[in-house]
């Protein structure tokens, strides 16, 4: 998440009073922020790289700034593990500094889209996703149209250093997650639309199967205290690009034409086409028990993730610049109200 350069102790305070965070964007120089749930350490702040400070259009420059898209700390050493969509697989020490990579190929492919990653917090290891060797992050529109199958599921040993490949010709993976016992993985297949789970343990270790199919795309996946899990939906299908998706002819032309996809898809969804955000609960075993929908599109837009905490739900926006806190047994009512942000 994105914060202005404010004291921990304002921070702490905004996140005890307020239900909704908002920060200006011209505040300049920006931080990253990852809080550790440990309650031992404090949060730790990524000094950004020359030529990256203050507000700016980071898709012209995302590609040398860096986009952080999954973070999460080892909560034996305290290093915070980030997932960067064109610098590959970082580490940040406990006492804060400048990030250092870790893994940037694995057998000799390197990373084109580095996206989510979780750890296996009794076993020393990372499991993270490249959503595809053929594009980046900026043209992750193009990976859903061009049916890319280029992806990878990968696990990072941290001890030894060394990164294996899990699962590879995967479309688009995303979000990905630990079951609570660690004997299998759920992660997401975005083009698809799809939960797959990957067992670790038992008879099964090593096979994969669909667990759920999902009524839009969906991004990150989030697992709460119960062992349930939390997947933002970006956007519901919808039957027109259902249709594009069926036709390759139309897909092979969409990618190969002289404009920008992705800003295309944008400026179609903030006026209205396609349908809305969803967040979506899924049981210990990855079905799904629960759809949460804001039907008027007030609340919630391009939403990345749900995490549940504490009695609340804490919903993302790769667009919206702020974060929702709320509390999920007032987040139906939350959803009918006609109210503006």
């Amino acid at each position: 998440m994105w914060v202005p350069n404010l004291t921990l102790t304002s921070i702490r305070a905004t996140l005890a009073q307020k239900k909704l965070m908002k920060w200006d964007r011209e505040d300049i120089p920006p931080v990253k922020l990852a809080l550790l749930s440990l309650g031992s350490l404090p949060p730790v702040f990524v000094p950004l790289l020359d030529g990256c400070e203050g507000f700016h259009d980071h898709s012209t420059s995302e590609h040398k700034c860096g986009r952080p898209l999954g973070l999460e700390f080892d909560e034996n050493s305290g290093d915070l593990f980030i997932a960067d969509a064109y610098l590959g697989l970082l580490v940040v020490g406990p006492n804060g500094g400048l990030a250092t990579q870790v893994a940037k190929f694995a057998q000799g492919v390197p990373f084109g889209f580095t996206n989510s990653l979780c750890i296996d917090q009794n076993h020393g290891v990372l499991y993270f996703t490249d959503s595809s060797t053929t594009y980046s992050r900026r043209s992750h529109i193009s990976v859903i149209v061009s049916g890319d199958d280029t992806g990878r599921l990968m696990k990072y040993d941290m001890k030894n250093k060394q990164v294996s490949i899990l699962l590879k010709n995967l479309k688009f993976p995303n979000g990905i997650a630990i079951s609570k016992h660690g004997d299998f993985l759920l992660f997401v297949e975005t083009t698809t639309c799809k939960i797959f789970k990957l067992w670790l343990k038992t008879s099964k270790a090593g096979s994969v199967e669909v667990v759920s199919e999902l009524p839009g795309f969906p991004d990150n996946i989030k697992r709460n205290k119960k062992g349930e899990f939390w997947v933002g939906v970006n956007s519901r299908r919808s039957k027109l690009l259902d249709w594009v998706l069926s036709k390759n002819w139309i897909k092979n032309n969409l990618v190969k034409i002289p404009f920008d996809i992705t800003k295309a898809h944008s400026f179609l969804a903030n006026n209205g086409f396609g349908g809305g955000s969803l967040a979506i609960r899924l049981s210990e075993d990855g079905h799904v028990v629960e759809i949460l929908e804001d039907p008027k599109r007030k609340r919630w837009k391009f939403v990345s993730e749900v995490h549940e905490m504490n009695g609340n739900l804490w919903i993302g926006s790769v667009k919206l610049p702020f974060a929702i806190k709320k509390k999920v047994t007032t987040l139906e009512k939350f959803l009918d109200t006609n109210n503006e942000l």
